[in-house]
């Protein structure tokens, strides 16, 4: 049976392409904030490195009123490090509103969503946003060819007929405005007071199919995501597909493993049920077929556990993800300044941490070290490494981690496989040379050239996961912040031999002390400098980049030696020309193979793993990544 009162869908879109605003547009005009409230841009990214970054990091719920109908809308991350998140939470959903950018078109991480979403059988809305560009006005025959274009992916991604068959609407998410009929656009454009977004509302509850139950089947529900609560404990979210729950139940989680023939069991009773209303969480006394709710009592739960109300029931599937494709090793902070600025854990509560991160986030695998106080973390890409890493040192904790390792894997004829990823870049054309010589560096093959507009071409490379490791920033300075860059994971191909993880050598600390402005300015000649004068180093930390290949002992710390002998401009102020300070990513980007970036609350900093000169060579052999 359908419970016609209910949708359940998800916003799902390639980075930057507008869904948090759109799901901001949609709680305003269906009425879940008062007249009087004060309510942020983004209001759903509520957590402080999503606001900070200006992108969506976890999947998250809201719910909104179009007449009877209550839709449940999960806005989930576009950018691909946070791919796992999207592909646990389609589940939950019976369609999609998949937003295209009216301009740029189709992307990598389009693609990706699009064919996880096609793949569940669900029924896709089509959404081209930002038709209030400057370009759309100039030519609005390049949105006709977005359309196109997307249809084309439908295609290529082998949608059904029904699926084809998807409605299409023009928005301008910004301004709270969407239409059905392009030629409305030029009116909209002109007054944005007369649009809103109820075109949109219509096709969720009439496009979109209500979630369906089977009325004799007792309580089932599976977990797609997990919170905490400070008052309640461990808090489980998921879409209850049979049945009802109530506060009081006594019901049971169920976990099965793929694999595995026994089940784990665990009886609980129910303390709290929660339901969405807007963003807000508001307590209720039961859930009912089709509701994405909150269930408290149990803290032995996982993601994709199932929720019963009898011991036997049958386990859902267990939510897959697409496999990870780096390692990062964790280990305990062991430099001589650690404990300062934090809390210096040990490695079993360091483990515990790594684990419970796992335990929310089935895009993450956990894996032990090759010592006792070493643990590696399989994932998608350096940002959601960066973002897990700038948590926990947000929690006061202090570690060190290394760079990230490509994972590889061999065929049935023993060859070396490694994973290849495909690589967008919009950029001038004044760049584009510069730009191709890049990915050619690092083993890319360019796939494409495209002119787009306005003097802006798009290249597409096939290039190994190894060599999108600090490019990134490479990109952004060679096209001089102009350039668009994205990638999704295209599969594994035969490895296709080394490549240097970086070309200069380092400037080393040689003692421990404070750096002086008189040592560091005859150090300026050897490289460029990551610290200032005063700054507090010690044997073996890393403090600038060398000129050369080689590494490079240097004294940071030398006073300048007082004599009674005094010239006119010899005593004068030392001017250093600046120093380069790199964010947590570019430091990920950057390290070598021997080398730890030490991560406290206060400060990140780079050392090598072998502290004491005496006993690590200068000669830098070139690392194979």
């Amino acid at each position: 049976m359908k419970r016609d009162n209910i949708r359940n869908i998800c916003i799902i879109a390639h980075v930057d392409h507008g869904k948090t605003t759109l799901v901001d547009g949609l709680l305003k005009q269906s009425g879940s904030f008062s007249d009087h409230e004060v309510v942020a841009e983004r209001v759903m990214d509520s957590g402080d490195l999503e606001r900070e970054k200006g992108i969506t990091i976890s999947a998250k719920n809201a719910s909104i009123k179009c007449g009877d109908t209550r839709v449940n809308i999960v806005d989930t991350p576009g950018h691909a490090d946070f791919g796992g998140e999207v592909e646990r939470i389609l589940g939950t959903v019976e369609g999609a509103v998949l937003l295209v950018d009216a301009v740029e078109g189709p992307l990598p991480q389009t693609r990706f969503v699009l064919e996880k979403a096609l793949q569940k059988g669900h029924k896709i809305i089509l959404c081209i946003n930002k038709v209030d560009r400057r370009e759309i006005a100039e030519d609005r025959s390049r949105m006709d060819d977005v359309v196109d274009k997307t249809f084309d992916l439908f295609v290529e991604l082998g949608a059904s007929e029904e699926q084809l068959d998807f409605p299409i609407i023009y928005a301008s998410a910004r301004s709270g405005w969407c239409t059905t009929d392009a030629d409305e656009i030029p009116a909209l454009l002109e007054d944005d007071s007369a649009g809103d977004l109820a075109p949109l509302m219509e096709k969720i509850t009439g496009f979109i199919e209500p979630p369906v139950y089977t009325p004799e089947q007792g309580l089932r529900m599976q977990l797609s995501n997990l919170a905490w609560s400070d008052y309640m404990g461990q808090l489980s979210i998921g879409k209850v597909v049979d049945g009802k729950v109530a506060k009081g139940d006594s019901i049971f989680c169920i976990r099965q493993p793929d694999g595995e023939t026994e089940k784990k069991v665990t009886r609980f009773r129910v303390s709290n049920l929660f339901r969405y209303e807007g963003n807000r969480q508001v307590e209720v006394d039961s859930l009912e077929s089709g509701d994405i709710g909150i269930l408290a009592g149990c803290d032995d739960v996982w993601i994709g556990d199932t929720i019963a109300c009898q011991e036997e029931a049958e386990c859902f599937p267990q939510i897959s993800v697409d496999a990870p494709t780096l390692k990062m090793t964790f280990t305990i902070n062991s430099s001589p300044l650690a404990g300062r600025d934090g809390t210096a854990v040990q490695s079993r509560q360091l483990r515990e941490r790594l684990l419970r991160e796992c335990r929310a986030n089935v895009a993450l695998q956990f894996e032990e070290g090759a010592s006792a106080e070493e643990f590696g973390l399989l994932g998608r890409g350096e940002l959601q490494f960066a973002i897990l890493i700038e948590t926990m040192r947000r929690e006061g904790l202090e570690f060190m981690v290394g760079r990230p390792i490509v994972m590889t894997k061999q065929d049935d004829s023993g060859n070396r496989l490694e994973p290849l990823e495909t690589a967008v870049c919009d950029v001038p054309e004044d760049f584009t040379g510069d730009v191709t010589s890049l990915f050619q560096n690092r083993k890319g093959i360019l796939g494409s050239y495209e002119n787009i507009a306005d003097g802006r071409v798009r290249l597409t490379f096939d290039i190994p996961t190894r060599g999108l490791i600090g490019i990134r920033s490479r990109f952004l300075t060679l096209t001089k912040g102009e350039g668009l860059f994205s990638s999704k994971l295209k599969g594994y191909e035969a490895y296709r031999g080394d490549m240097l993880v970086r070309k200069n050598g380092t400037l080393v600390a040689d003692r421990t002390g404070k750096t002086t402005d008189y040592a560091l300015a005859s150090l300026e000649e050897r490289g460029v400098l990551f610290v200032k004068p005063g700054t507090e180093v010690y044997e073996g930390m890393v403090i600038g980049e060398c000129a050369r290949e080689n590494d490079m002992n240097v004294n940071p710390v030398k006073p300048k030696k007082l004599t009674n002998v005094r010239s006119t401009g010899s005593d004068g102020l030392v001017m250093l020309s600046g120093t380069r300070d790199m964010s947590l990513e570019q430091m990920i980007e950057w390290i070598d193979e021997d080398e730890w970036i030490e991560c406290t609350p206060e400060f990140t900093r780079v050392r090598k793993k072998i502290l004491a000169a005496n006993m690590r060579s200068v000669i830098r052999v070139p690392k194979k990544s």
